[in-house]
């Protein structure tokens, strides 16, 4: 699994690793394997580990006070899932990250962060993946005020191919921020 990460750094990164960066990130990061429906993370926890998914499918939610899930996350091979607000505040968290599909992470922990820190590799992949998670987050943000159901369906399509195939309709359909049958209506209209 650690081979999985290391490509994923080098392919993110212009900075070299080191040897001894290798053998630091191997005792760092931590193999741990999730069954589907195991929660990485559950509401009222403190979230202390990061995850970096190696296989497998995560998403994570908040419950209404309705009892609906509420997706705000899909995340698939080669993507972190943790959550920032409760790992580097060390508070509680509001959200829960679900195993969709059977999952290889490998986890680090708050304590270890530092000496991640001294990696230019990790601290360059870090960076680029806080750019791109600020710009999906403020399109999301537009699309999700500013643009109707089929627009958002039509951009999650182009923007994420790999999840329509990995998540039912029902997980999409919330991520988007619509009913089951909306997203059913919208599909037999357009084909799509």
């Amino acid at each position: 699994m650690h081979t999985t990460l290391i490509s994923y750094i080098k392919a993110h990164a212009s900075s070299p690793l080191t040897d001894k960066e290798i053998a630091i990130l191997q005792e760092i990061f931590i193999p741990r394997k999730y069954l589907k429906g195991q929660f990485l993370l559950q509401n009222g926890d403190v979230c202390k580990n990061y995850a970096f998914i190696c296989k497998g499918a995560t998403h994570k939610f908040a419950v209404n006070e309705k009892g609906i899930e509420n997706i705000v996350a899909l995340s698939i091979e080669n993507w972190w899932v943790g959550d920032r607000d409760s790992y580097f505040r060390e508070i509680p968290t509001i959200y829960n990250i679900q195993a969709y599909e059977n999952c290889d992470t490998l986890l680090f922990s708050k304590k270890d962060y530092p000496r991640l820190q001294e990696i230019p590799a990790f601290v360059e992949m870090r960076l680029k993946l806080d750019e791109n998670h600020a710009i999906a987050n403020e399109r999301n943000k537009l699309l999700l005020i500013g643009y109707s159901a089929e627009k958002r369906y039509e951009n999650f399509l182009k923007m994420h191919p790999d999840l329509v195939k990995r998540f039912p309709l029902w997980i999409i359909a919330s991520y988007l921020g619509i009913t089951k049958e909306t997203l059913s209506r919208i599909r037999r209209q357009t084909n799509i």
